[in-house]
């Protein structure tokens, strides 16, 4: 499983394996023990999703070592807040058994954001995180944020597929020396993503599937990905992308795919941004 090095200097798995919408405790927790001893060595939890204390007794179980796991988690819009930031950081190194996390982000960025990024910014000079950073920042809000803060964000995690390329926020991150990192790598299964013509056509070359060379373009791109199965085949089928290229065509044809828009979440429309603030743990 290759690396990327992150603006500090620590290494990251390019592939790793999240566990969104899987609160079930013993579900997640198998999953966890599944993904590891298939060859996962990063695992991307949330506060906002309910299973931290999940994923940390998996990896407690499991037969890897803490130190070769990369564990990232997040903060949730309810627990900003310079203090409460800091208490409940706190709280997910406790459920994730760990001294340590390797990196933590900023969930949305909404509401008292900034104070929970000082808090953040804390920990990480305290030794207690690694590497920090943010999730679902555009490129307004993001350029803003590298402006106004100490330290720079080491990853932005945002829906990143191959219909929604984030070419112009990737233009900013790159400046600024900051990794992407995509959530929903398959839009769900959105606009027939598993029957696209062009995926498909270029996976028989291979002998790949459509997702496997979804993956592979986002990888190729520079792209860390996290994709997420319960399924212990599609895991394996997951991190199985390693063994091939796209060519310069290949990939000119898929970048071709790109909506240049979310399937998901408009962060610039006030009713998401309504909508996210209400939401509590």
């Amino acid at each position: 499983m290759p690396n990327v090095k992150l603006n500090n200097g620590v290494l990251m798995p390019q592939e790793g394996f999240g566990v969104y919408q899987v609160p079930d405790y013993e579900q997640c927790k198998q999953a966890v023990k599944d993904a590891l001893s298939v060859g996962y060595r990063a695992i991307d939890t949330a506060q906002g999703y309910q299973n931290e204390d999940a994923v940390g007794d998996a990896i407690a179980e499991s037969d890897v070592d803490r130190k070769d796991i990369f564990i990232t988690t997040k903060v949730w819009i309810s627990n900003f807040g310079y203090e409460k930031t800091l208490e409940t950081v706190n709280e997910s190194l406790k459920k994730l058994k760990t001294d340590y996390l390797d990196l933590v982000l900023i969930h949305q960025p909404v509401a008292d954001y900034y104070s929970a990024y000082r808090a953040l910014e804390k920990l990480y000079n305290d030794g207690k995180i690694r590497a920090i950073g943010v999730s679902n920042m555009d490129p307004a809000k993001y350029v803003d944020f590298i402006m106004n803060n100490e330290v720079k964000p080491a990853v932005n995690q945002v829906e990143t597929h191959v219909f929604n390329q984030q070419k112009t926020l990737r233009k900013y991150m790159n400046e600024n020396d900051t990794q992407i990192e995509s959530w929903a790598p398959f839009a769900e299964g959105k606009n027939n993503l598993f029957s696209n013509e062009v995926l498909n056509s270029i996976g028989e070359k291979y002998a790949k599937s459509a997702a496997q060379v979804a993956l592979k373009f986002l990888a190729q791109s520079g792209v860390v990905i996290i994709p997420k199965s319960t399924h212990v085949e599609r895991m394996k089928e997951n991190i199985d992308i390693w063994d091939f290229e796209l060519t310069e065509d290949e990939m000119n044809k898929i970048s071709d795919l790109d909506l240049n828009k979310s399937l998901f979440l408009d962060h610039s429309n006030p009713e998401t941004i309504k909508w996210l603030n209400q939401l509590k743990l």
